[in-house]
């Protein structure tokens, strides 16, 4: 639906039509661009009619340039659709008619699918009450999916043959389906209903009754799992005979526990499903060695150790498991899982990483891929180390000095990652300041798996002993700024800072004096006294910047005054007058009776503005952020009293 505005401006009446764009495509053009606010019509530049019509990055103003306080960036949320007038007298040289011929092919047939998929996913909600999802794991899933997808547990539900079925049709009606489906004749199927047990482990359960499976699929779908009542979820359970074609299962009493198989290969670090068996509650896991070695492809007398996966939340559970007594003692039950690797000699074990089966979980379970960026480049991956989130500081510094080849991993720094402003932290992790590598990737509710690296050129220890400044030299002749790093111990002075700097840099004559100032938003909002100790001085947010005093400033007279002096200028933004500053504010001595004229030559003069460009200025005193605009003739000290 087009809805048109008409508008009448300067004499002449247009017409507002709504323009929109697919996704993605901004390859329109706009030879004038308006923006209509009201009764105020302004023109607008590519950028602002394009980018900030549809949303995007936007970036708060950068306080301190060439310091490490990247500016805080944020998303911007716009509708993709913007007005453009167009003048009614020329209306049909511009707007024609679109039909479906005028629309390309491609265009036409996305559309087209896109119609007739929302149409489907419409119709499947409407009739969601009528139909139950099968979800149907078989052992295939499971050898699919064990040791590269999951580990844990037996299979991910997601991944398996699902089925939208008619609440209504039997479980019967079902399993023909079934057999159409994967080849496995009625007769040769059983079903296994899927329980979560209490330390969150999903396992089948319990097979099917023949009474249950003639009812309907919506009633068990309502009785099997309070949990999943969305979906029934169920595991096939096949019996293959010699002849690898399916054979009827076998029969089941109390006293048969059905066992899931996992096999564990130190050498290559890998876990696979290698099957299941029935065994009796009352025999023993040294009557089934054997079965267990063919399943691996072990020699049928090869020495194997028994553990059961037990639960993997919120920490691994896996224990030996005693093969000389009866499967009941161990408390083993329907659908638990047994692990199994070769047994190693006590000496071999120190060749593996992880030699047994609870340490390869433990590990799989901790295992984190870190994305390492250098803290100078933020925005790029360095280098990408998988590592535990159990390792200790220690043990992460030391695998970043291994891939830098650094062999001092003390001279390592590492920062963590803002998960909101997707920015390195301000400060920087301490020496051994945080427990495992965990603590480094928290950030509030959520975890990063980005860390920031510096290399420094002393042990971090050592550097934390001492206070680092960034300051901004501004020369007194020059115009070039320079940035010294200072680094002194946290008990100095800002004379110390001073003299420190006095040695890296080129003075206007040998005596030249220092000040330290602290800059903010362009403005000076503090001269700090030499005895001021260091350690509480923050250059994250505000500038710190020397300078040489001026000889006009030592010898200031009873009526002079030391004025603050800073550039600005005035935008307009939603009708509201806003003052910017910009630019490198300064201090400036003034004489009683002085007027802005004779104060004008001697700030010309300062910052070498040529006579062409400082016409166009103007001066102001400024109170509570409202300038008051000063004439040549006006006495300027008298608005300091």
């Amino acid at each position: 639906m087009l809805i048109v505005f008409k508008v009448l401006y300067l004499q002449h009446t247009y017409a507002s039509y709504a323009l929109w764009r697919l996704a993605g495509d901004t390859s329109f053009v706009l030879l004038f661009r308006y923006k209509f606010d009201d009764e105020r019509v302004t023109k607008e530049d590519m950028k602002r009619a394009l980018e900030e019509q549809y949303g995007g990055e936007e970036e708060l103003p950068q306080t301190n340039p060439g310091f490490n306080n990247t500016p805080f960036k944020f998303t911007k949320y716009s509708n993709a659709y913007m007005l453009v007038y167009i003048r009614e007298s020329d209306k049909d040289k511009i707007i024609c008619n679109v039909d479906e011929k005028d629309i390309a092919e491609h265009l036409r047939e996305r559309l087209k699918k896109e119609q007739e998929e929302k149409e489907h996913k419409k119709k499947e909600k409407a009739e969601a009450h009528l139909y139950t999802i099968i979800k149907v794991a078989r052992d295939d899933d499971l050898a699919g999916q064990i040791g590269k997808d999951i580990y844990f547990d037996l299979v991910d539900h997601d991944k398996v043959r699902s089925f939208r079925i008619q609440k209504q049709i039997t479980f019967n009606v079902f399993k023909e389906e079934i057999a159409k489906e994967f080849g496995i004749p009625v007769q040769f199927q059983r079903f296994w209903l899927w329980a979560k047990r209490q330390n969150h482990t999903y396992r089948p359960n319990r097979p099917l009754t023949p009474l249950e499976e003639t009812q309907s699929v919506g009633t068990l779908r309502e009785v099997s799992n309070k949990v999943h009542n969305a979906e029934l979820r169920l595991f096939l359970e096949v019996e293959l005979g010699l002849d690898l074609r399916p054979i009827a299962p076998p029969d089941k009493t109390k006293e048969d526990i059905l066992l899931f198989f996992k096999h564990y290969n130190p050498e290559k670090e890998e876990l696979r499903f290698v099957g299941r068996l029935f065994v009796k509650s009352t025999g023993k896991p040294i009557e089934i060695l054997s079965k267990l070695n063919k399943m691996a492809g072990y020699a049928p007398d090869e020495e194997i150790n028994l553990y059961e996966e037990i639960k993997f939340e919120p920490s691994v559970m896996c224990e030996p498991i005693d093969k000389k007594i009866t499967f009941r003692a161990s408390q083993l039950e329907d659908g638990d899982i047994v692990c199994f690797q070769k047994s190693l000699p006590v000496e071999s074990t120190e060749q593996f990483r992880y030699p047994d089966v609870p340490s390869f979980l433990e590990y799989v379970h901790n295992r984190q891929i870190v994305h390492f960026r250098s803290l100078e480049k933020p925005k790029e991956d360095d280098f990408c180390l998988e590592m535990s989130r159990l390792y200790t500081y220690d043990d992460v510094v030391e695998r970043v000095a291994q891939q830098l080849g650094l062999n001092d991993p003390s001279k390592i720094r590492l920062t963590s990652h803002n998960c909101y402003s997707q920015q390195p932290k301000p400060q920087p992790i301490k020496y051994r300041g945080v427990d495992h590598l965990s603590d480094m990737l928290v950030h509030y509710n959520q975890t990063s798996d980005i860390l920031y690296y510096e290399v420094l050129d002393i042990p971090l220890p050592e550097l934390q002993g001492l206070k680092t400044l960034k300051v901004a030299f501004h020369h007194a002749t020059k115009d070039e700024v320079v940035i010294h790093t200072i680094r002194l111990p946290k008990q100095s002075t800002v004379g110390d800072v001073i003299n420190d700097l006095k040695t890296k840099v080129e003075l206007s004559h040998p005596d030249a004096e220092l000040r330290l100032l602290e800059v903010f938003y362009h403005k000076i909002y503090k001269i700090f006294p030499p005895s001021e100790k260091i350690e509480n001085i923050n250059d994250q947010y505000w500038t710190l910047r020397a300078e040489e005093i001026p000889e006009e400033e030592k010898n200031l007279g009873p009526n002079d005054r030391l004025i603050h002096v800073y550039h600005f200028t005035k935008e307009t933004a939603q009708n509201q007058m806003q003052i910017l500053n910009f630019g490198e504010p300064f201090f400036l001595v003034i004489h009683e009776g002085e007027t802005l004229a004779e104060i004008k030559v001697r700030i010309q003069k300062k910052l070498q503005v040529p006579d062409e460009d400082f016409a166009k200025w103007k001066f102001a005193f400024l109170s509570l952020g409202r300038p008051e605009y000063l004439q040549d003739s006006d006495i300027v000290s008298s608005r300091f009293q």
